[in-house]
């Protein structure tokens, strides 16, 4: 979830439970509402905790030694 659908989440969720009045048979729109809040809240807080953990700062790695012979002298003649 990123941060649009949690903010998308936590507006309907304030919009349903402080300025909606309807009334639905069998559903409480208050309580869904809240939860939708919750659910925004929560979607938003995981969001930055795995952001933040993504750009933690990592210790430098160590170049790599790559040591490699080459072997530059002429080619004995051939025998053919």
């Amino acid at each position: 979830m990123g941060i649009g659908v949690g903010i998308f989440l936590l507006a309907l969720g304030a919009i349903l439970t402080f300025a909606v009045d309807w009334t639905v048979g069998g559903l409480d729109l208050k309580a869904v509402g809240w939860v939708l809040m919750a659910a925004g809240v929560a979607g938003l807080a995981l969001f930055f905790y795995f952001w933040n953990r993504r750009r933690a700062p990592t210790a430098p790695r160590a170049p790599r030694d790559v040591s490699r012979a080459y072997d530059d002298s002429p080619r004995p003649p051939s025998t053919r």
